[in-house]
């Protein structure tokens, strides 16, 4: 057996930010350089940032990340770390003779480098390319068919893409074969809710039957709709956990593992190989160092816990917020805090991701609002140490209401319109980014207004069912004091209890009360669930036991409301089908579920 230490880098880049993307990858080799490591790898399209989506097709997107990672291969060499073999993701192309219809421009390729010694000494490209749920890689790029073999300190490391660990086949299914003693994967892998179980029980998969440990480094951060999580980890060539980073925070997992020795000299350098899926994979081979190392100490393996169900969800929000904020350059956001439970779990996610004294709350009482929706609003102010003002609104709407003749549903809109119109100008003054408080029960079945409560700039719980809602609102309450990275420090439970046992109301007439329109939340989410998530049809709705008559009325609010979706602001993906990425619906759309399937 011989001996080699690993560091995992489970950074967070930013799209587009070529130079700050390479800072981050000569930061962390020396982070895994100051502690003994004898190779680093970074996420896939890590100098990029993940999804790059149609800057793939753009030529002088591709020249600069090719550019970009030569630099950064040099830079590496010149600050004293040309002797660590750095693994990175990036953007790289396909060199081709003739263009053919359907082919992505230019021949993007989702790549992955080997840097060492100032040169690009390794290049090779993700061979499965997504083409479901929020991925459209089968457009933007070409497929690679290569497996790189390194020999690092006498083993024998191959390199795949992330997308190649979930597919039959391809350059994994050659691994075995190749005799590697480890197998190096790097990822862009998004979050979804208790992904992280599927992932390990993958790797474990994949590492028994390539015969070899496999090394999986997962991207951490939001982009746009998008969470990564992290969750880095090892497993041995049995398939048993080795090592495991944490999730939702930057890491450097460094990890010793014995691993077997290339027994046998360096086969000639290129070598076609069958693989599974019916395409052949040339496996590649290169030395860096033929021996072993001497036989050192090795240090005991870190092995984080995954979250517990809703902390792993409330992490996801928090940092989803925490990076779009960050990223798109704003230094504060701004929210409508009508004292409901949508609006305080928004103030709170917020709090928690750029800290209370970024964070902004307008009160926007009407003629209609109860005295307990501001004084629980003004309680939760207090308690979280935000700034808020109060606005009252009752003068804005007789000025419209004496130049306009609108009753019933119009006068309710016009309210909820005059709010937002308050909170945009709150952030066109000052620069604070608005986030919208709608959640993923009433955007399905059309309960928002349009240029009203669905206006902003990001929608921290889009994606979360109202029943969702009220249980990550008590988790949080129940964390206080809790050891999480995402937390803010809050002194006593940020939400009242008084706005999470109310019964939701949108107060835009006498005693509204959400139930004088949708159903029992409690019945009505694990509806939306199931025609939303699971994509179940009429009959299949009610086979599974839901109310026949309100399967009708439900299909017919979600299909109705399209239109709204599509104008609503991104938020977190938490779930398998979010309204976004996920699910394309027409909007002009005449079919409708049948009763019956035959």
């Amino acid at each position: 057996m011989a001996q080699l230490r690993i560091a995992l880098a489970q950074v967070d880049p930013t799209v587009g930010d070529l130079d700050g993307n390479a800072d981050l990858i000569v930061e962390w080799s020396r982070r895994a350089a100051d502690a003994g490591a004898h190779l680093v790898a970074f996420p896939e399209m890590m100098l990029t940032g993940y999804p790059v989506e149609d800057l793939a097709l753009r030529s002088s997107f591709v020249d600069a990340s090719r550019r970009a990672l030569e630099r950064v291969a040099r830079r590496l060499a010149d600050e004293g770390l040309g002797d660590l073999p750095v693994v990175t993701g990036h953007l790289d192309r396909r060199t081709v003779g003739l263009v053919r219809a359907g082919q992505p421009a230019g021949s993007p390729l989702d790549g992955a480098a080997w840097l060492v010694g100032g040169e690009v000494l390794v290049r090779s490209a993700k061979h499965h390319l997504p083409n479901y749920g929020v991925f459209d890689e089968y457009r933007i790029f070409v497929r690679g068919d290569r497996l790189p073999v390194v020999r690092v300190h006498g083993v024998d490391v191959a390199t795949a893409v992330c997308e190649d660990l979930w597919q039959d086949g391809g350059p994994v299914s050659v691994t075995g074969s190749a005799r590697a003693g480890l197998l190096l994967v790097i990822n862009a892998s998004p979050y979804e809710r208790d992904k992280d179980d599927t992932r390990l029980d993958l790797c474990a998969e994949r590492a028994r039957e390539a015969g070899c440990a496999l090394a999986y480094v997962n991207m951490v951060g939001g982009q746009d709709e998008l969470v990564f999580d992290g969750d880095s980890l090892i497993v041995g060539a049995d398939g048993a956990l080795l090592a495991r980073a944490p999730q939702f925070e930057e890491h450097l997992l460094v990890t010793d593992l014995d691993l077997p020795g290339a027994v046998a000299p360096a086969e000639p350098a290129r070598t076609p190989v069958d693989a599974l899926d019916g395409t052949t994979i040339t496996v590649e081979r290169y030395v860096l160092q033929d021996a072993p190392l001497p036989a050192y100490d090795a240090a005991a393996p870190e092995v984080s816990e995954p979250l517990p169900g809703l902390a792993e969800v409330y992490g996801a929000l928090v940092l989803g917020t925490r990076d779009y904020v960050r990223k798109n350059g704003f230094r504060s956001v701004i929210l409508g805090l009508s004292g409901g439970i949508d609006s305080a779990l928004v103030a709170t996610i917020a709090s928690d991701a750029i800290g209370p004294d970024r964070v902004h709350a307008v009160l926007l009482p009407s003629r209609y609002s109860t005295g307990h929706s501001v004084s629980d609003a003004e309680d939760l102010v207090d308690r979280q140490g935000i700034h808020a003002r109060i606005v009252p609104i009752g003068g804005m709407v007789d000025a419209f209401e004496a130049v306009l003749d609108l009753d019933g549903l119009a006068e309710e809109n016009l309210q909820a319109r005059i709010r937002a119109n308050v909170w945009m100008g709150l952030s066109n003054q000052d620069g604070h980014l608005v986030l919208t408080g709608g959640n993923k029960s009433e955007l399905a079945t059309g309960y928002s207004t349009l240029y009203g409560d669905s206006a902003g700039g990001f929608a921290p719980i889009k994606d979360l069912v109202k029943t969702m809602v009220w249980a990550l609102a008590r988790w949080r309450n129940s964390a206080v004091g809790a050891d999480h990275a995402f937390l803010h420090p809050f002194a006593r439970e940020p939400i009242p209890e008084s706005i999470i046992v109310k019964e939701p109301s949108a107060e835009l007439r006498p005693g509204q009360k959400d139930r004088d329109t949708l159903p029992s939340y409690d019945v009505l989410d694990p509806l939306l669930i199931d025609y939303v998530e699971n994509d179940l049809g009429h009959d299949a709705l009610i086979k599974a036991g839901h109310d026949a008559p309100l399967v009708e009325r439900v299909i017919r609010m979600v299909d109705l409301a399209e239109y709204k979706r599509r104008q609503y602001p991104p938020g977190p993906k938490i779930t398998p089908k979010n309204f976004g990425r996920d699910r394309r619906v027409p909007i002009t759309n005449r079919w409708r579920e049948p009763a019956s399937d035959t």
